[in-house]
């Protein structure tokens, strides 16, 4: 035990020290990334005794931050950037905190309309990582790399003249490093479906207990809660701190028009009615995000936080897209990217390609992680299609083609295995007897898949 707590603190005075060196000269952009990701190998931790102590060293920026903070397994992406969207439009000085990134590391943390700065990105890494020195010469534990960047995001925030921020939970909620205000704006809850079983546990009300770890006594609450016991966890919870809940379900809504390039549908929210509202984002568990955004809004509205031209508004949800949610990157034929990788966000994109495409042939490119629920994903992704090829997401975490090609098999599907995803998108390209080309899984192979066909869009348009 004694050379076990040794090489640990040796391993965290290692890291001290390496910041220590960088203090008298300017990083680089790629030295900035990878120092902080040179914090993964602390792994995944829940808890707020680090994260604490790291935003009391850098002065509680967050304290002074309105939030509106939002949880939940699926949805709460989408959820974000509508609201992010429509505020914008209202004329409110925004910022969005999100994760994971697909492409790009600075898409995590945006405001007002562009991502952070390399610049400033590296600014602020250098500034928490002195705060970071500080507590390891206190001999406490090191940050995480969520911790780290959740710290430098609520850092480069409060620098900005800034009306909201959007926030979106990592994990869970309760202690999830994004949990450090005392009172934000509003807490929202978008769904509970089974995900990261390990850290929150095995049931829905355990899951659900855990997300409603962000309710803050008097805080106004929104749900978009199916699940009867999850969603009495959570109305017990708010009750207990006295947190009045609005139920986004309670909405009454009617679909106009569903196309390809959106929908169209009439709504009456919190008493607030809302004829002829189109979004862009696709599938029919956008509609109820969109609902979920407005009673958020409409709360807000209550309050006198805030006030909305119904104008602007329609244009922010208009506006409003998520990257790698059933994402049409080109037609004909078509292709299309998404990052459902568990059962919640499997079983919307069966349903969402059924609607959009019920007689088209179509080849889905699946890759996942090897932590997920395998044979129930292959069980969704198998009433998409019975075709497929089997690829790997860019992570350490990742399944191999091989025992995926397999489970697919199992399960009576044709599959080919390319490991490798730019040799699985050139082999897909190279089959014209598709109508949709359909890549589905992981965020990290989501995200390396949109990167391939941005470069390869782009440079066809430069050819022509």
């Amino acid at each position: 035990m004694i050379l076990i707590f040794m090489n640990h603190r040796i391993d965290l005075i290692g890291v001290s020290l390496n910041h220590t060196f960088k203090k008298d000269r300017r990083m680089t952009y790629q030295e900035t990334l990878d120092k902080i990701h040179s914090f993964q190998k602390f792994g995944s931790r829940l808890g707020l005794e680090r994260m604490r102590r790291l935003m009391e060293l850098l002065g509680n920026p967050q304290e002074h931050m309105n939030v509106i903070h939002v949880a939940g397994t699926n949805g709460k992406g989408s959820v974000c950037r509508y609201l992010y969207s429509v505020l914008r439009e209202n004329g409110y000085r925004t910022g969005l905190y999100t994760s994971p990134f697909l492409e790009r590391f600075t898409e995590r943390i945006e405001f007002d309309g562009a991502e952070i700065s390399e610049e400033d990105l590296t600014r602020y890494t250098k500034m928490t990582l002195e705060k970071v020195d500080q507590m390891l010469q206190e001999g406490m534990e090191s940050p995480t790399e969520f911790e780290l960047i959740t710290a430098i995001a609520f850092l480069y925030f409060s620098e900005q003249e800034m009306d909201f921020l959007v926030l979106e939970v990592g994990l869970g909620g309760i202690g999830d490093s994004t949990n450090m205000m005392s009172r934000p704006a509003a807490s929202v809850i978008t769904s509970i479906s089974f995900d990261h079983t390990e850290y929150l546990g095995d049931t829905l009300e355990k899951i659900a207990i855990q997300k409603a770890g962000i309710i803050k006594p008097g805080v106004p609450v929104i749900l978009l809660v199916d699940d009867e016991a999850a969603r009495g966890a959570i109305l017990e919870i708010a009750a207990g701190k006295g947190a009045p809940v609005y139920n986004a379900a309670d909405a009454v809504y009617q679909i106009r028009e569903k196309k390809s390039s959106g929908y169209t549908f009439d709504a009456i929210v919190h008493g607030t009615s809302y004829e002829g509202l189109t979004i862009s984002m696709l599938g029919m568990h956008q509609i109820g995000n969109a609902i979920c955004a407005l009673t958020v809004l409409e709360v807000l509205k209550k309050e006198k936080r805030i006030h909305l031209d119904k104008e602007k508004t329609y244009l922010g949800f208009l506006r409003a897209k998520q990257a790698g949610r059933f994402e049409i990157m080109s037609t004909n034929p078509y292709i299309i990217i998404d990052g459902a990788h568990n059962e919640a966000g499997a079983a919307a994109l069966a349903m969402a390609v059924k609607e959009h495409f019920p007689k088209e042939k179509i080849l889905m490119v699946a890759g996942m992680l090897a932590d997920k629920k395998i044979d129930k994903l292959v069980e969704l992704f198998g009433l998409i299609t019975d075709e497929f090829i089997a690829t790997e997401p860019d992570s350490p975490r990742k399944l191999a083609a091989s025992v995926l090609c397999e489970a697919l098999r199992k399960a009576g599907k044709q599959c080919t295995a390319v490991s490798d995803p730019e040799e699985a998108c050139r082999y897909a390209a190279g089959l014209d007897q598709y109508d949709v080309i359909l890549f589905a899984g992981s965020l990290y192979l989501i995200g390396k898949v949109r990167g391939i066909l941005s470069r390869e869009k782009e440079q066809s348009s430069s050819v022509l």
